[in-house]
């Protein structure tokens, strides 16, 4: 009898990790039909980056890698995705709550994410971490990031903060060069550059469409004191910098600012760096 629940047993797992696996096949044979009906578009690989079960029976969610070739260009980018096996969609809504199930597949940061060079506040051996994506001619971060600044200042032996620029371009282009004044702001030894900048009234100097750099060049030297050139603003090597914070955002499906990691967890309140520190 005891063989016989054994038997039962492993025949009900295996069909289960048959099942499951048939779906991940499933999943990845679609996305593969989905790009490959463009024609501009040339698949290179597309596999599961993550996998979560989800509250919802027989769901799961799926974040897709995707490596594709776009109209002669390569592209690295993911996609969110939700299966049963029989139907699949880009997003579900718990119709109870009418909250987007999307918020449960962030993925979690791992430590990477917590460079000393990103430190821009507390104490880098502290256990909490908050980890911000920020543009810092976003209206709402322009009062959001000072705040957290301050307050781990307030706790600065207990919390580490770490900063990464997310500028969002086509809705504020003038922070293409404010985020790279920042840096180089940062490199010449200028303290607490990250606060400084968001509590700067650039308005009287420019608004977030400008894309005139000299313009915003000539405002940035006159806040600060200093001389920067409009060569070293050039410099390929802090566009790259700032395409390799973009990209780490884009990693952990950052899409707007500010973002706001706790402890590796992704925020959606933006508010639980309070509880930090006590």
């Amino acid at each position: 009898m005891k063989l016989i629940k054994f038997f039962t047993l492993s025949s009900l797992l295996v069909s289960s990790l048959v099942a499951n696996t048939s779906i991940d096949t499933l999943v990845l044979d679609f996305e593969k039909s989905r790009f490959s009906n463009n024609e501009r578009v040339q698949i290179k690989d597309i596999s599961v980056n993550m996998k979560k079960n989800l509250p919802q029976k027989d769901w799961y969610g799926y974040i897709i890698d995707l490596d594709l070739k776009f109209a002669g260009k390569d592209v690295k980018a993911k996609d969110v995705v939700f299966s049963n096996g029989e139907l699949i969609a880009p997003e579900l809504y718990d119709i109870k709550s009418g909250n987007p199930l999307k918020d449960l597949m962030t993925p979690k940061l791992t430590k990477a994410y917590y460079d000393k060079s990103k430190l821009i506040a507390g104490n880098v051996n502290a256990k909490d971490k908050i980890v911000i994506f920020s543009d810092p001619l976003c209206p709402f971060c322009m009062d959001y990031v000072p705040d957290v600044i301050n307050y781990v200042k307030k706790h600065k032996d207990k919390i580490a903060l770490y900063y990464y620029h997310f500028p969002l371009l086509r809705m504020h282009p003038a922070s293409n060069a404010l985020t790279r004044l920042m840096i180089l702001a940062k490199n010449r030894g200028i303290k607490d550059v990250e606060l400084k900048v968001y509590t700067k009234d650039w308005d009287k100097y420019f608004d977030s469409n400008e894309i005139d750099e000299n313009k915003i060049l000539k405002a940035f030297n006159s806040e600060f004191k200093t001389s920067i050139t409009n060569d070293e603003l050039k410099n390929s090597k802090l566009k790259l910098e700032v395409a390799d914070d973009i990209k780490m955002g884009e990693e952990v499906l950052v899409q707007g600012t500010p973002t706001v990691f706790i402890n590796g967890e992704k925020d959606k309140s933006k508010l639980k760096y309070e509880n930090l520190g006590k």
